[in-house]
C-alpha cells in the first residue's frame, strides 16, 4: 500500500518546541493549506453555479490532494508537515467536535427516540462490519465504513482511524466512497419519502438516521418541510454524539496496529512493538479531550461567544488534515479495492435505512 514515508527524525528534531522541528513543518503544512484553498474555491464555485454544494470541501480536499499525488509525489522536505497535518491537526479537530453538542437539543428528541437511536447505531455498526467482512474487506476498512455509515460519515471515519490504527489509504478510500454515496442519499431521500408516504416528522427522523453530515441533513430535509429540517437535525446530533462512546469502546477492544498492514511508523519515527500497549494507546489524549469538551459544553462552562469560532476552527483543521490524507494516498492503490468497498457501503446504508424505518414503525413516530 503506497503512502508517504518520512525520513526518520533525529531525537532533537522530534521535540515539538525545537525551532528546527517547527520550521520543518512549514512546507508540508503550507502545501496542505494550498490544497484546502483549492477545495474551498471549488465548493464556492458549486454554490455559485448550481445553488447547492454537492461535494463539500472536506471531500474535495482529499480528492484534490490525491490528484496532486498522482502527478507528483512530495519529497522529504514536505513529509513532516503532511504527517503532522494528517495526525496532530486531525486529533485536535476531533477534540473540538465536543463543542458542537447541545444538551437542550438532545433533550428535545425524547427519551424513547434517544434510546432507539443508540440501539440502531450499535446494530448498524455490527451489521455494516459484518457486511464488510463477508465481502472480504480488511477488518480496519470494514470498521471505518461501519462507523462512517452508522454515525457521521467522514468525521467518524477520520476520528476512528487513529484509534484503530487504520492506514491513510484505508481512510481516504472509505471517505471517498461514503462521500459519493452520501450525495446519492441526499438526492434520493426526498423521492423515497413520497414513495413511502412518510409525513414530515417521520421523514426528518429517517434523514437524520441515514444521512452522513449535518449540512447534508439540511439539504435532504429542506425540500420537504421546516419540521423535517428540525427533526432531522436533532436526530443527527444524537447520532453524532455516539462517536465519543464508540471511540472509547474501540480504543479498548481494537489493537492499535494491523498485523497485515506492514509496520507503520509512529509519530516519533519509531516502529511499534507488538504486545507493548501503553495507557496512552488505550485512551488517546484526543478522546479524553473530546469527552471533556462535551461535558463542559453540557455544563455551560464554555462561553457562548466561543462556541461558533471553536467549531469553525475545528472544521478548518479537519479539512487541512483531509488534504494531508489525500496527499499521502495513491489513488491507483485505492482503486483496486473499489468494487468491494462500494458494495459494502451501499449494502450498509441500505441496512441502516431499513433499521431506521423499523424504528419509526416501532416507536409509532407520527
Amino acid at each position: 500500500m503506497s503512502s508517504l514515508s518520512p525520513n526518520r527524525p533525529t531525537p532533537r528534531s522530534r521535540n515539538p518546541f525545537h525551532a528546527g522541528y517547527l520550521a520543518g513543518l512549514i512546507p508540508g503544512v503550507a502545501l496542505c493549506i494550498g490544497v484546502c484553498l483549492v477545495s474551498w474555491l471549488l465548493q464556492a464555485l458549486q454554490a455559485r453555479l448550481f445553488g447547492h454544494v454537492w461535494l463539500e470541501s472536506l471531500v474535495l480536499a482529499i480528492l484534490v490532494g490525491a490528484l496532486v499525488r498522482i502527478v507528483w509525489t512530495p519529497g522529504g522536505r514536505w513529509t513532516s508537515g503532511i504527517t503532522f497535518s494528517a495526525k496532530t491537526l486531525l486529533e485536535i479537530s476531533v477534540v473540538l467536535l465536543g463543542v458542537s453538542f447541545s444538551a437542550a437539543a438532545l433533550q428535545a428528541t425524547g427519551v424513547k427516540l434517544l434510546a432507539g437511536i443508540v440501539v440502531i447505531v450499535i446494530a448498524a455498526i455490527l451489521a455494516s462490519y459484518g457486511i464488510g467482512r463477508v465481502l472480504k474487506l480488511p477488518r480496519r476498512m470494514a470498521l471505518l465504513i461501519a462507523c462512517g455509515n452508522s454515525i457521521c460519515g467522514n468525521s467518524a471515519i477520520a476520528a476512528v482511524a487513529p484509534v484503530i490504527g487504520a492506514s491513510r489509504d484505508d481512510v481516504a478510500a472509505s471517505i471517498a466512497f461514503t462521500a459519493v454515496l452520501g450525495v446519492a442519499v441526499v438526492l434520493g431521500l426526498p423521492l423515497l419519502s413520497l414513495t413511502l408516504h412518510l409525513n414530515a416528522v417521520q421523514y426528518g427522523t429517517l434523514a437524520g438516521m441515514t444521512v452522513y453530515a449535518v449540512p447534508q441533513v439540511l439539504a435532504a430535509t429542506a425540500p420537504v418541510s421546516t419540521v423535517s429540517v428540525h427533526i432531522g437535525t436533532l436526530v443527527k446530533l444524537v447520532r453524532v454524539l455516539m462517536l465519543g462512546p464508540v471511540m472509547l469502546l474501540l480504543s479498548t477492544l481494537v489493537p492499535g496496529r494491523d498485523p497485515t498492514a506492514g509496520t507503520p511508523e509512529q509519530s516519533d519515527g519509531s516502529t511499534p512493538q507488538p504486545g507493548k500497549v501503553r495507557m496512552t494507546k488505550l485512551v488517546p489524549w484526543f478522546i479524553v479531550g473530546f469527552v471533556l469538551l462535551c461535558t463542559a459544553r453540557a455544563a455551560g462552562l464554555i462561553p457562548m461567544p466561543l462556541l461558533q469560532p471553536a467549531s469553525q476552527f475545528g472544521s478548518v483543521l479537519t479539512v487541512v488534515s483531509m488534504a494531508a490524507l489525500g496527499l499521502g494516498t495513491d489513488l491507483r492503490t485505492v482503486a483496486k479495492a473499489g468494487p468491494r468497498v462500494t458494495s459494502a457501503v451501499v449494502l450498509s446504508i441500505l441496512a441502516l435505512a431499513m433499521m431506521s424505518l423499523v424504528l419509526i414503525h416501532v416507536l409509532r413516530i407520527a
